[in-house]
């Protein structure tokens, strides 16, 4: 199993950056996928995810900017990030695993907002 995150930058505040994830060695349409982020000194938390059905759930923080979407026929997910603040700047991580158990990592991408 590997995920590969892409897409990630720099940009400045109010900007905009897509990620993408990816998968290869799974069955992605049967997986749920979230994004994760961690920023310099700080735990790891959620940001978005999408379950086997594809009902989305976002974290508050990025809730209305944020955009989780997947393409199972291409086994990517993705991030629209819109209207970025610099407390986004964090590594981005792709995870992925049966009924949001998340057992396969990406290596991360990192995203800086200025």
């Amino acid at each position: 199993v590997q995920l590969v995150e892409s897409g990630g930058g720099s940009v400045q505040g109010g900007g905009s950056l897509r990620l993408s994830c990816a998968a290869s060695g799974i069955t992605n349409a049967r997986y749920c996928m979230a994004w994760v982020r961690r920023a310099p000194g700080k735990e790891r938390e959620g940001v978005a995810t999408v379950d086997a059905s594809g009902r989305t759930t976002y974290a508050g923080y990025v809730k209305g900017r944020f955009t989780v979407s997947r393409d199972n026929a291409k086994k990517i997910l993705y991030l629209l990030m819109n209207s970025l603040k610099p407390e986004d700047t964090a590594m981005y991580y792709c995870a992925a695993g049966p009924r949001c158990v998340f057992g396969y990592w990406g290596q991360g991408t990192q995203v800086t907002v200025s």
